[in-house]
This record gives C-alpha cells, structure tokens and sequence, in this order.
C-alpha cells in the first residue's frame, strides 16, 4: 500500500529512498540502506526482513536478483509482498506478488528503481520517475520528494496520505539524512519542510561527526560553530 523510490546519486554517490502511504510510519519499515552497497525496500504486506535480511546480502556480495530470489524462495507470504533492490553498480531487481492489490508494479531507469502497489494507476510511478529525470539539477534529498511529490499528484496511494520518508545514506554506517512522517495530513509536503529544515544548521554540522577514517571527528565546538557559521554564509 506504498510507492517508492530507490536512487543513486551519480554527483555524490549516495543512496536515497523515499517512500509515501496510506499508513502509518512508513519509514520505520520499509527503507533499507547499505552504505555505498545498494539498498532495499520492502512495502505491500511488508515483510521486515527483506530489509534486514536483503541489505545483508548486498553486504555478502550478492547481486540485486540473488537476493530478490532469496527472499521470497524462503517466505510463504511472498505473493502478498513487494519488495525492489538497486545496487551501487546501477542492478536492478524486483517482485510484486500476484496477491498484490492493484495498480501495482515496477519501473526502472539509469540509477533509479520504483515501484508501488495499491496505486491509482500506471501514471504515478510513470510520474515518478519522470519528475526524478527531469530535476537533475537539484540537490539529491530534493530531488527525491520532486519526484514523490509528482507521483501524489497523479493519484498516488488510491486510500489516501497518511506517512512519507526520506533516507539518504552517504559513505558511513549512520545515515546522512533519515527524516520520518509518520502521522500527517499532508505527509509529503511536511517531508519537504524537514528536509528544508535541515538545511539550515544540520547537513553543515554533519561534516565534523566521526566517521571511519576519523574516529573522533571534530570535537572543538568554536571550531564546528564556525564551520556551520561559513557554510550557512556560503549558501546565502
């Protein structure tokens, strides 16, 4: 009962996926990213562990349709789940149940997956994706909602909004960006206005964490306040 999209961003190589429903907290379930491996979504009757499970396999070196194939050989439910797959070299897989509610289905392009079921039709994935095409010059987190935004305004989820999600992961273990709206009115549009949010003082700060190379990050805090200071300054 989902639409979703899974991208690579040929600039910066990060992995996003967006997600929109006529249910609640979407994205406590169905994103799943391996940092600069690949990433995963499982929605219609989602079965959590084809994320668990699916993003581990990427892990162990397993193409996109070995795992689609090793997750559903092993699932009873499987005609009931949609799950798609999008790895850092651009492979491709998918399943949509046959017990899918309709419209449900898959497309893909260079660098990006996207699938739904229980949609209003064809066009909001159509829509998706040619929006995502068509917004090359945005940054990537914005890129993403531009194209969930065009495939809600086809029809998206056919019961309605309910939650939205937007997971970006860049080199590291922890994520670049993980915003959730779980409960909304409008959930992709309060999805647009976190994500502006953090563009004021989080993706400036986020520089100076730790990461593998450099344990401890940057713990001066004159130093991390004129950084973000500079940056913010930088965008103006």
């Amino acid at each position: 009962m989902t639409w979703s999209i899974i991208a690579r961003d040929s600039a910066t190589s990060q992995f996003g996926i967006a997600v929109a429903t006529k249910f609640f907290a979407v994205g406590a379930r169905v994103p799943h990213i391996a940092a600069g491996i690949g990433g995963v979504a499982t929605q219609a009757l989602v079965n959590p562990y084809y994320g668990i499970d699916g993003v581990r396999l990427l892990r162990e070196g397993r193409e996109p349709r070995e795992v689609v194939d090793a997750l559903i050989a092993v699932d009873n439910g499987r005609e009931s789940r949609q799950v798609h797959i999008m790895d850092a070299k651009g492979r491709i897989a998918s399943h949509t149940g046959r017990d899918c509610v309709d419209w449900c289905g898959h497309v893909a392009g260079d660098g990006f997956s996207i699938a739904g079921n229980m949609l209003a039709g064809a066009r909001v994935l159509d829509d998706t994706a040619q929006a995502y095409l068509a917004h090359q010059s945005l940054p990537f987190a914005e890129r993403l909602i531009a194209a969930m935004r065009a495939g809600e305004a086809a029809g998206g989820d056919k019961r309605g909004r309910q939650s939205a999600a937007l997971l970006i992961h860049a080199g590291e273990e922890w994520s670049a960006l993980d915003l959730r709206v779980d409960d909304h009115a409008d959930p992709l549009a309060e999805l647009e206005r976190l994500e502006a949010v953090s563009r004021e003082r989080w993706v400036h700060f986020r520089p100076f964490l730790p990461t593998r190379e450099n344990p401890a990050g940057i713990t001066d805090r004159a130093t991390i306040d004129a950084g973000i200071e500079a940056a913010i300054a930088g965008r103006k």
